[in-house]
């Protein structure tokens, strides 16, 4: 694949200062000029002003200048305009006006976590000892960005932009509602929402594991019971755990861990999910504000505010 990782963010709120104040609560480290970084993957989320919350920008990295070019003309074949802005490749999404950069980047690398030791039956490999998980103290802090869920009032066009135009794979589907697009060896890096007005539902942040998911939820409700919003569970599609909150500008935050991985493109053959079918394989049922967030019609009629 050309493009390697989903590189940065950048969220339009009303309210930056509260805004700001929860993604550095949710473990993300502020940096100037209104971004933050994770642990591994660095600037990876910028907040900045804007009337609504929305999704502005989204980054893509990729090897090498031949892949942009690539891009350029497969958006040129499509009547998309593009332009060359800052050493990338810049285009807007036509349905939901997101603007996406792809630049040559280098691909990002995780040191491996060492394996927790668990028991099972029949099988002892922690004797004598408490589970790590609960010994560990630190402030829960995300590794890196995972995908971005956009919603899309043309389905069929944002999705094509993503896969005919830039190139992303698509992994899994939600039959004719949702498209799982990889632009890396994860299992999704956008996941594309028929919806009744373009609106950003979420962002997903990686850390270590399932004791990982459930600190830094634990942590962020207890400063503030209702920024729940559903979890804890495991998805089916992509398979990982699972636990979203909620921002004060009103968008969905995840911690994720235990995600499924493509490395060979061809041995993964996509599904197509019916309903919640592909939402979820345990856990609560998702909330109807989960489906349908409270703030669309606000958001349709651009009277939103927080």
């Amino acid at each position: 694949m050309a493009l390697h990782s989903l590189t940065s963010v950048t969220i339009g709120v009303p309210n930056t200062d509260e805004t700001a104040a929860y993604y550095a609560d949710f473990g993300l480290d502020p940096l100037p000029d209104g971004w933050f970084a994770t642990r591994d993957g660095g600037a990876q989320l910028r907040i900045v002003p804007a009337p609504t919350r929305r999704l502005l920008d989204l980054c893509v990295g990729a090897d090498d200048i031949d892949d942009l070019r690539r891009i350029e003309a497969a958006l040129r074949r499509m009547d998309i305009a593009s332009a060359w802005v800052d050493g990338g490749l810049t285009a807007v999404e036509p349905a939901t006006g997101v603007r996406v950069t792809v630049r040559t980047a280098p691909r990002l690398s995780q040191a491996p976590v060492a394996p927790v030791a668990s028991n099972g039956p029949g099988r002892f490999d922690r004797v004598g000892a408490r589970a790590p998980g609960v010994l560990r103290v630190n402030p829960v802090r995300p590794r890196k960005l995972g995908h971005a869920v956009l919603g899309t009032t043309d389905f069929a066009a944002t999705t094509s932009f993503f896969t005919d135009g830039l190139g992303f794979l698509p992994s899994d589907y939600i039959r004719d509602e949702g498209a799982f697009l990889r632009c890396s060896t994860d299992h999704h890096n956008v996941l594309v929402l028929r919806a009744p007005v373009a609106f950003l539902h979420h962002t997903s942040w990686q850390v270590d594991d399932i004791d990982e998911v459930g600190r830094g939820a634990s942590a962020m409700l207890e400063a503030d019971p209702d920024r729940h919003v559903w979890g804890l569970g495991r998805h089916h599609a992509g398979s990982n755990f699972f636990w979203y909150l909620k921002d004060p500008a009103g968008n969905f935050s995840e911690y994720y861990a235990d995600m499924d991985c493509v490395v060979e493109d061809q041995l993964w053959t996509p599904e197509s999910f019916q309903g919640a079918q592909g939402l979820f394989n345990w856990g609560p049922p998702p909330p109807a504000s989960f489906l349908r967030p409270e703030d669309l019609a606000a958001l349709m009629t651009g009277s939103h505010s927080s």
